[in-house]
């Protein structure tokens, strides 16, 4: 898997839980879990669960029937996640996207929020994700629309390119760098899909903060290796950064925009 995927790690799980999920992450999703055909028994697949945000919405909306197993590839992400959910009734697993440790036909719904970015061989992800699902089943996956389309990632990788003109970090341009449909739609097709609709998903939320959004940003994702790789100190750049997110939405709150396409494809 790609470097910035090992890399979510030390303190990166608590800040991204607690500044950008309810941003950036619990509005989409809801969204997904809108789109679950909720009934008696239904078998679900998280794929790359993170901090567990949408494992939490599954696990309280799905009937008590159901089984959700929720997976990982970086153990830190999934530690937090586990302890985020104390009441049980997830099966949590450290498991590769791209080889997925179960049977064929074992799901009646994969989904997965903001993850199939970070894959390596994109196709071979979704290839996995048709595998293990039965006939009938249901693929949901969401992916950031492009940076223009997003304009807190946007600024904040303008920043970066301010700050470093010979080297600036590219963490950015991986996570909101899969969102062509064309290339969306070859990959799906390469992976043995043929029954796909993309949604384009535009909503707004609200951060408490600038500070709070803009902590989320530095601490909460890989950009914060690579800050201090270039000698940056932490602190300041988020201070520097609010700024530039209070001049896009205000400061207490800072409202945002969120631009996303929503995958649906039919096993």
């Amino acid at each position: 898997m790609s470097e910035a995927v090992v890399q979510f790690t030390g303190e990166i799980p608590r800040y991204y839980d607690r500044c950008l999920g309810p941003v950036m992450f619990e509005p989409y999703a809801a969204d997904l879990l809108a789109r679950v055909p909720m009934r008696e028994g239904l078998r679900v697949l998280e794929i790359a669960c993170g901090t567990g945000i949408v494992t939490r919405h599954l696990r309280q909306a799905l009937p008590a029937s159901a089984s959700l197993v929720a997976t990982d590839l970086n153990e830190a992400m999934l530690s937090y996640a586990r302890a985020s959910q104390p009441a049980g009734g997830v099966s949590w697993q450290v498991a590769d996207a791209q080889a997925l440790p179960f049977e064929d036909g074992s799901f009646d719904v994969v989904a997965c929020q903001f993850g199939v970015m970070f894959l390596p061989d994109k196709p071979q992800g979704f290839r996995e994700a048709r595998r293990v699902l039965a006939p009938g089943g249901l693929l949901l996956v969401n992916v950031w629309r492009a940076l223009e389309e997003n304009p807190y990632a946007q600024a904040a990788h303008a920043m970066l390119a301010r700050r470093y003109p010979d080297d600036p970090p590219r963490f950015f341009e991986t996570p909101y760098g899969y969102h062509d449909p064309d290339r969306l739609r070859a990959d799906l097709a390469a992976g043995g899909w043929d029954r796909v609709r993309l949604d384009d998903v535009r909503l707004e939320a609200a951060s408490p903060s600038a500070a709070e959004l803009a902590d989320g940003f530095v601490h909460g994702s890989p950009l914060a290796h690579e800050l201090v790789a270039r000698g940056a100190e932490l602190e300041a750049f988020a201070a520097d950064l609010a700024r530039e997110f209070a001049a896009l939405g205000g400061g207490t709150p800072c409202r945002t925009q969120l631009s996303a396409t929503v995958i649906t494809a039919e096993r």
